[in-house]
């Protein structure tokens, strides 16, 4: 078959959507899985059997090798993986429960573990593969409100990292997708909000700033086909603007403070 297979996962909607729709439309095939039933009905009417819906919950390990092989079944081939199911928790680090912290991290950093592994034999048996990890400007820098959501997209980051190493001579590329705001539902109905202290009001007072201008997912779709056609994909990649001025100045007072500590870093290794 001519064209690429693609699966993602969270493919309902947001980017997952967005892809699924992109690579469709230019011919590919996508195994598309989402946890709602029927969410993709209306793409099997337009694109037949190119589309193989798969009703799955990415944080269950046996549904997510079971779909994965329900896919090479279909399709026999696997050649761009999206990592894209995820959502975003809102609260001060000491007010989140520890259901919605295990929820979190189940979500944003198991389930792409789960589904790298599955993937994995497959990619390695054909010498090739795309592996495509939704990763976030908040893997890369944090700010108060969002601490857990930080640590599983920073999870995510450094698994991914020592992943495109160890298969680097498989023939597998590996790339870090990290988007700004964008105005899909991470933010909105996806979101879990933790229960407010009245001991962060003030704080959370001084935090409030006016609603940016947040990026349209569509426009995301020439971005992702340009990264998975790549012969030479990077690594990491920012989706929007102003990640690159925002992490130059990030990195840059991370070094200074190093560099302002080294008499002490440097004593702290013994004679």
């Amino acid at each position: 078959m001519s064209g690429k297979t693609w699966l993602i996962t969270g493919a309902s909607k947001g980017f997952g959507r967005e892809w699924t729709e992109a690579a469709l439309e230019r011919g590919d095939r996508v195994a598309a899985l989402s946890r709602t039933a029927g969410a993709f009905d209306d793409l099997v009417k337009v694109h037949g059997d190119a589309i193989l819906p798969i009703q799955a919950n990415v944080t269950d390990r046996a549904a997510v090798t079971a779909a994965v092989a329900q896919a090479i079944d279909r399709f026999g081939r696997l050649d761009v993986v999206v990592n894209n199911a995820g959502y975003g928790l809102f609260g001060m680090v000491e007010e989140v429960t520890e259901q919605q912290a295990r929820d979190q991290v189940e979500v944003n950093l198991f389930a792409p573990l789960w589904v790298t592994q599955a993937v994995l034999p497959q990619l390695r048996a054909q010498g090739s593969g795309h592996l495509i990890q939704v990763s976030s400007i908040a893997g890369v820098f944090s700010l108060p409100g969002l601490g857990v959501y930080h640590a599983s997209k920073f999870g995510l980051e450094g698994f991914t990292a020592s992943l495109a190493a160890e298969v680097k001579g498989f023939g597998i590329k590996v790339t870090l997708v990290e988007p700004a705001g964008y105005a899909t539902d991470w933010a909105g109905p996806s979101a879990v909000h933790a229960e407010r202290s009245d001991a962060y009001g003030d704080f959370r007072a001084s935090m409030a700033r006016p609603a940016s201008k947040r990026g349209e997912p569509t426009a995301t779709r020439a971005a992702i086909l340009k990264v998975v056609d790549a012969d030479e994909p990077p690594l990491r990649i920012f989706f929007g603007q102003g990640p690159l001025p925002l992490m130059k100045k990030e990195y840059a007072a991370r070094i200074e403070e190093w560099e302002r500590w080294d008499e002490v870093s440097q004593a702290a290794f013994g004679a």
